[in-house]
């Protein structure tokens, strides 16, 4: 097994709760109105340091998608899922984008839900 390059994010991130590998920068932030298991998650366009898993069938409120689940390169960590395919026209706008759940993402300090390189400790509210 090679050796494990994480990329590093700057601006405000959202980290892997388990590792605080980063995931995504909130300019990739898309809607905080998803729901998953664990209560509430976050659509966004890119996500980083994560592999893909098996693409699977999926029932969903929303209706049937085909979706992949995403691990966390560094922990192995279940963190979300990737849209691969949406059977509704309504929902195609999915397609290609990623779901993290927010109780597997926090910040560098434990806090809050992101991260902010440039203002650690600061009082910067969510977006």
């Amino acid at each position: 097994m090679g050796r494990l390059y994480l990329i590093q994010l700057d601006g405000r991130i959202y980290c892997c709760k388990h590792c605080r590998s980063h995931l995504a920068n909130s300019d990739e932030l898309l809607s905080r109105s998803f729901h998953c298991r664990h209560g509430k998650a976050y659509l966004f366009n890119n996500v980083v340091n994560v592999s893909v898993g098996p693409q699977e069938d999926r029932m969903m409120t929303t209706g049937r998608h085909t979706v992949a689940d995403i691990f966390c390169n560094c922990c192995q960590q279940l963190v979300g899922w990737k849209y691969e395919l949406a059977y509704e026209k309504r929902e195609k706008y999915k397609e290609g984008k990623f779901i993290l759940e927010r109780a597997k993402m926090i910040d560098g300090d434990g806090s809050d839900f992101y991260l902010d390189t440039h203002q650690v400790g600061s009082d910067a509210d969510d977006e």
